[in-house]
C-alpha cells in the first residue's frame, strides 16, 4: 500500500513489491496473479476495513448525532493510522478508466453506509430534512479535509480539535425541537 501511495500504481513495479514485502517473485504471483489483483485486493480490503468499523461502532448507539460523531471520529483515526489507503483513494478517484472506476465504486460503498445513517436520522427527526447523499458526502469529504490539512501545514492530526470542528458542522444538522 505504501508503494501505490506514494509512487502510484504505474510506477509501482511488482519487483519493488516483492522486496518491500520481503517475498520471492513465486510466491508473490502463487497469491496473486497480477498487480492489478494486488492492487484491488489494498482497496477492497481497506473498504471492508471501514465498512466493518463503522458498523460495530454505530450499532451500539441509537441517535444519529452520535452515530455520525463516532463515524467522523472513527475516519480520522483511520487517516492516522492508514494514510496510505487514504492517498490512493483520493489519487485514483479522478477518471474513467478501469481503475479509477473501482475507486469510486469503494467510496461509493463508504459513503453510502454514512448516507444510511443520515436518512435513518432524517426519518427519526433527528436531522433536518435534506439530500442525505450529499450529507453523507459532505462527512466522508470532512475525513478528505483533515488530511489535506495535515499535507498542507504539515502537522500532525489533532484528532480532538477536528472532532471538535465536526461537532460545529453537525449542529448545522440537527433539527430543532
Amino acid at each position: 500500500m505504501k508503494l501505490f501511495a506514494e509512487k502510484g500504481y504505474d510506477a509501482t513495479s511488482v519487483e519493488e513489491i516483492t522486496a518491500t514485502v520481503g517475498v520471492a517473485k513465486g510466491t508473490l504471483y502463487y497469491h496473486f496473479s497480477s498487480k492489478e489483483e494486488i492492487y484491488n485486493f489494498l482497496l477492497e480490503e481497506g473498504t471492508k476495513l471501514l465498512i466493518n468499523n463503522i458498523d460495530v461502532k454505530v450499532s451500539k448507539l441509537n441517535n444519529s448525532i452520535d452515530k455520525l460523531r463516532s463515524v467522523a471520529l472513527l475516519q480520522l483515526r483511520i487517516i492516522t493510522k492508514y494514510q496510505n489507503l487514504i492517498t490512493i483513494y483520493l489519487s485514483q478517484v479522478w477518471g474513467s478508466d478501469e481503475r479509477n472506476q473501482k475507486c469510486q465504486k469503494y467510496i461509493n460503498d463508504y459513503i453510502g453506509k454514512i448516507e444510511e445513517i443520515v436518512k435513518e436520522g432524517i426519518e427519526k427527526g433527528e436531522l433536518k430534512e435534506g439530500n442525505s447523499g450529499i450529507i453523507a458526502s459532505e462527512i466522508f469529504s470532512f475525513t478528505c479535509a483533515g488530511f489535506m490539512f495535515k499535507i498542507k501545514s504539515g502537522l500532525p492530526i489533532d484528532i480532538k480539535v477536528l472532532c471538535g470542528e465536526f461537532d460545529k458542522m453537525i449542529y448545522g444538522l440537527k433539527k430543532e425541537k
